[in-house]
């Protein structure tokens, strides 16, 4: 009797990839458009920076150019000596990292409280926070200035600080991050004997370093750009802020623009050397590093 086998089977087709090919056209419509904002976004900016080392009879000679002829720093030499720019610097840097501080502590002890607190007059609490953020800034400027002047604090620095520390931004920014970390938590420190503040500063902070990197990067940002609220509270030249000491250049007749955009160059050094040193740390956060499965 012959034994029969059976036909060998042909090889099974190879799969394609399921959107292999229409990722493609995808991701370089997304690269493409990501470019072109950068170009749009970045041209200016060169542009600003490379006008700086140009000398003034270049700025505006035609044809515009984008690269100088002859480049130079005198605009930088002349901004620095001709005007008290160190002393703004350092009213200025007083400023922002004075209210950075306070702000920090302010919306993080805020923001805890209206996160992990369940009572009502809490909660209408928060809708007050909420509501100031509807209010434009300039509204504002009338009570506060009364507030300011009535505490003594006129044509002084602490004028400038102490109306900056409350902020609903960061007060939300904590609040929104405490809600996800876990109620777990918090009551294992209770059970081992951990008080209220001890929690707060023992675990809370440390967990919400990446939000307090971020709102310092804003707070700092804030306090440094500031114009309209240090013009209103200062009058004497030796307190004056960066902003205020930039605008100062600028003359009622005629303006020295090679030294009005060395020092305006000059006064973006301190914020795009914060970013660049604490960018890395903004999206760091590891939430469940104190809680076992």
């Amino acid at each position: 009797m012959a034994v029969t086998t059976a036909p060998p089977r042909p090889p099974a087709p190879r799969r394609r990839k399921k959107g292999t090919t229409g990722e493609l056209p995808k991701k370089v419509g997304a690269t493409a458009i990501m470019w072109l904002i950068v170009v749009v976004y970045g041209f200016p900016v060169l542009w600003f920076l490379l006008s700086s080392i140009k000398p003034a009879g270049e700025l505006f000679s035609y044809p515009l150019t984008l690269f100088p002829k002859n480049p130079t720093f005198k605009g930088f030499t002349q901004a620095w000596t001709s005007f008290d720019v160190a002393q703004y610097f350092i009213n200025t840097l007083i400023v922002a990292v004075s209210a950075t501080l306070l702000t920090i502590i302010a919306s993080a002890a805020c923001g805890y409280a209206l996160a992990k607190y369940n009572n009502w007059w809490i909660k209408a609490f928060t809708v007050c926070i909420l509501a100031t953020t509807m209010l434009p800034g300039e509204v504002l400027l009338a009570p506060l200035f009364l507030v300011v002047r009535d505490l003594n604090m006129y044509n002084s620095l602490s004028a400038v600080v102490v109306p900056a520390v409350i902020t609903a931004t960061g007060t939300f920014m904590f609040r929104q991050f405490f809600l996800t970390v876990p109620d777990d938590l918090l009551e294992a420190a209770r059970i081992d004997g951990s008080s209220e503040l001890s929690t707060f500063v023992r675990i809370m902070l440390p967990l919400s370093r990446p939000i307090m990197l971020t709102l310092a990067i804003f707070s700092f940002q804030w306090r440094w750009n500031d114009y309209i609220w240090p013009l209103v509270v200062l009058n004497d030249p030796s307190k004056y802020t960066i902003q205020i000491g930039v605008a100062t250049i600028v003359g009622a007749e005629n303006v020295n623009w090679s030294v009005l955009l060395g020092a305006s160059v000059l006064s973006m050094i301190p914020l795009v050397l914060i970013y660049l040193v604490f960018q890395k740390y903004v999206m760091n956060a590891d939430i469940n590093a104190g809680l076992k499965d």
